[in-house]
């Protein structure tokens, strides 16, 4: 009876810890930028985005795709 009440109680216990931490950026975030300032983002660095394993059309880099495609057959059938 009593093991699980303290496993009961310290799951508890690190479950609260889970959601305060998670919560602490948040709740920061007020501290840190007065709610009328304007946030400036830069553009992204696309500069090496242009090579042929990084060209993606549909989302999914071609190349990978067929390398996995490719290695699929080996791993499902038995050598």
């Amino acid at each position: 009876m009593k093991k699980p009440f303290v496993r009961a109680v310290t799951g508890a216990a690190l479950a609260g810890l889970v959601v305060l931490g998670s919560a602490a950026p948040a709740l920061a975030a007020p501290a840190l930028a007065a709610p009328n300032d304007v946030v400036v983002v830069d553009e992204p660095d696309t500069s090496d985005l242009n090579n042929i394993w990084t060209f993606a059309p549909l989302g999914v880099p071609v190349l990978g795709l067929i390398q996995s495609l490719n290695g699929v057959p080996g791993r499902l059938l038995p050598s």
